[in-house]
């Protein structure tokens, strides 16, 4: 490759380009971040979705691939996938997991001996009929208004939320946890505001990196940045509530997460878990380059982050897809990279690069970009996930067009620092 094929990440002499190699396909449903985990001397992924969807249809495809090296484990068929032990789905109207649920991100207990403790956060989704409005305590989902979905006029919105569940045998097994993050009703953006065919509100599709005593959680942003209504609807009001947000909760609250994350508030992490906090503003779009709210179906926002920390660069990497008009279309992938390693001293969670767009494909829709270890011997040495890489990484993404939807990489994404320059 020329020096011409590199690209400047906005960040001083760290640079990216893509190297083609030949097309992988990904041999099962998924539809969210890929999440993957070394346990002991196998490498796993778990792909699929899991619960109750009235709209789209039950879901019984989060699955398990193993293998020992990454690449025979993104190689198996559909058959040859294994399906883990999950926790039920509570009666409506009781506690516990409703709706539909993806696992985005996965952290490993670095200090189990075994290897085998991983929390899973999983992307949520919900309706009015799956945890309906309780009057007496203001939680679920009204149906007052609620805008239709992506399937159609006929169809309604679902609402994304933040979960985390335990396993403690190495995914073959998991129970539910709770509740990671929320927002409320009352903030949904409701008809006759509502067009975007997708989210009316909610949190979702995080990925998650530890670093120090805490687990950082980015994730996309969907509602309104305070109590909603149609007659007091501000477009600028709204888009400065949304798209890719931090949270994040300490390691020993792991186990029992409810009510103990905080978002980031502007200038701390000190916004309650269920309430807004402040989005990262290098990441948004600004209104003259088309960015706006997301509820209009007719402007552009950032969403989906895949975090990663480089380990030959020392800087983070996050990839993010790009939603460009109604029914979450958009055909870029984009990258944006953080030099700064601790993500919690002063506004260093904050400090990503504007992001650069990586790879288009007129015509198509691409969704959940992410970056995974190779087979080379230094990834397997060291045991590299989508969390931890080095200056090679295969990019994977979903790639819609017509009537085909097939996970794939055509890609190798390479990184070059200063050290190299």
């Amino acid at each position: 490759m020329s020096e011409e094929n590199w690209l400047e990440t906005g960040v001083e002499k760290i640079k990216v380009r893509l190297i083609p190699c030949e097309r992988r396909v990904l041999g099962t449903f998924i539809d969210c971040n890929m999440s993957s985990a070394w346990v002991g001397d196998t490498f796993r992924i778990f792909p699929g979705k899991y619960g109750e969807d009235p709209v789209w249809g039950d879901g019984a495809h989060l699955k398990i691939g193993e293998g020992k090296t990454v690449s025979e484990a993104f190689s198996k068929t559909a058959e040859e996938f294994i399906s883990p032990k999950l926790p039920p789905i509570a009666p409506r109207g009781e506690l516990g997991l409703h709706g539909a649920i993806w696992f985005e991100t996965i952290y490993q207990d670095p200090t189990e001996v075994s290897g085998k403790t991983l929390y899973a956060l999983y992307h949520n989704e919900n309706y009015p009929e799956t945890i309906p409005y309780d009057s007496k305590t203001g939680k679920g989902l009204s149906d007052r208004d609620w805008p239709p979905g992506l399937l159609g006029d006929n169809s309604i919105q679902a609402v994304p939320r933040i979960g985390i569940a335990l396993s403690l045998d190495g995914g073959d097994s998991w129970i539910n946890l709770g509740l990671l993050l929320e927002d409320g009703d009352d903030r949904m953006i409701r008809l006759p505001v509502n067009r975007n065919y997708c989210f009316p509100g909610g949190v979702g599709d995080p990925s998650a990196v530890a670093f120090g005593e805490y687990l950082y959680v980015f994730f996309g942003e969907y509602s309104y940045g305070k109590t909603w209504s149609a007659q007091n609807w501000s477009a600028k009001e709204e888009s400065s509530a949304q798209c890719i947000s931090v949270a994040r909760i300490s390691l020993d609250k792991l186990s029992s997460p409810n009510g103990e994350a905080k978002r980031w508030d502007g200038n701390s992490f000190s916004a309650s878990w269920d309430q807004a906090g402040q989005p990262i503003i290098s990441l948004q779009i600004p209104t003259e380059d088309g960015g706006g709210p997301v509820s209009q179906g007719t402007t552009s926002f950032h969403w989906g982050p895949s975090v990663s920390w480089n380990e030959d660069l020392e800087c983070w990497i996050m990839l993010m897809g790009r939603v460009d008009g109604p029914f979450w279309v958009g055909e870029s992938i984009y990258l944006s990279v953080n030099p700064n390693r601790d993500l919690g001293l002063l506004d260093n969670s904050q400090a990503w690069s504007k992001p650069l767009k990586i790879l288009t494909r007129p015509g198509h829709t691409l969704w959940y970009p992410s970056i995974q270890p190779m087979d080379s011997r230094e990834d397997l040495i060291r045991k590299r996930t989508s969390l931890k890489l080095g200056n090679l990484a295969q990019l994977w993404f979903k790639d819609m067009y017509g009537d085909s939807h097939e996970y794939i990489s055509d890609f190798i994404l390479e990184f070059k620092g200063s050290n190299e320059l």
